[in-house]
């Protein structure tokens, strides 16, 4: 269990009253969150909570209906395109499907991906950044491989590879663990504190993972109905008489082993 907390007190995030509807389903009501420097915040929930959604609002894909979203003091959505772009380059986005480009080679997704975001940069600068990248997320061997060649697992690696390439200061996880069998989960966990020990990241991890909710996580905030109604630390989160958090525990824990015995 995680139990460092933030190098710092400052706020690379900082979210206010945030409300976001489409049309009768009002999807966040209200929701406050501060990320800070150095920190893993843990936003849990059941599917369609709108863990998804407040982290594409975060990134500008989704415009607030109500409130205030600042990443690194920016107000995201009172900046200029030019601004958002600037801004989305300290910014690494690891999703839930992974995102990775069928037709290239692992090569050729994180070369794409940093020459289109950094024209600059020169071919052996290339060939370097991504070769180190590649040992870090333990995955040197698979530069030439497609990724169809590759497992569930190691997709995830890729794409936290793609987002280390440019080198961000913060990183959003979308469900980084789903699909995963408890094995590979348990070293994407693994993988996910060795990156923000390494890099000094600052994350959201969106999950509804509980395993990878108390391992990674130096704070969890639990969101249901559209609010935070718990935050703490996992034990902290957990205890209470409410109703809806033992619920998701009891459905989180019995429900996964249930489906591994199976199997």
């Amino acid at each position: 269990m995680k139990t460092q907390s933030a190098n710092s007190k400052e706020a690379v995030i900082s979210i206010s009253q945030l409300y976001k509807s489409f049309e009768d389903n009002h999807v966040l009501q209200g929701v406050d969150l501060d990320l800070h420097k150095g920190e893993n915040v843990i936003v849990l929930g059941r599917s369609g909570s709108g863990k998804s959604v407040l982290i594409k609002i975060i990134v500008g894909l989704l415009k607030p209906d109500k409130g205030i979203v600042k990443v690194f003091g920016q107000q995201i959505d009172k900046i200029s395109k030019q601004e958002l772009t600037k801004l989305r380059l300290r910014i690494g986005f690891l999703f839930q499907n992974n995102a990775l480009y069928d037709s290239m080679t692992v090569y050729e997704n994180l070369e794409f991906t940093l020459i289109r975001n950094q024209k600059q940069i020169r071919g052996n600068e290339v060939k370097k950044a991504i070769k180190n990248v590649l040992e870090e997320v333990g995955l040197a061997d698979t530069a030439g491989q497609l990724p169809g060649e590759l497992s569930g697992g190691q997709k995830k690696r890729i794409a936290i590879a793609r987002a280390l390439v440019l080198r961000p200061e913060i990183i959003l996880y979308d469900e980084p663990t789903s699909e995963l069998d408890p094995i590979t989960g348990a070293e994407m966990n693994e993988l996910i504190n060795e990156v923000q020990k390494k890099y000094k990241t600052s994350s959201i991890i969106i999950t509804h993972d509980l395993t990878c909710a108390k391992t990674t996580g130096d704070r969890i905030l639990m969101l249901i109905d559209g609010k935070f109604i718990r935050e703490g630390n996992f034990e902290e989160v957990f205890d209470t008489d409410d109703k809806r958090v033992n619920g998701f525990f009891d459905y989180n824990f019995i429900q996964e082993k249930h489906e591994s015995y199976s199997k």
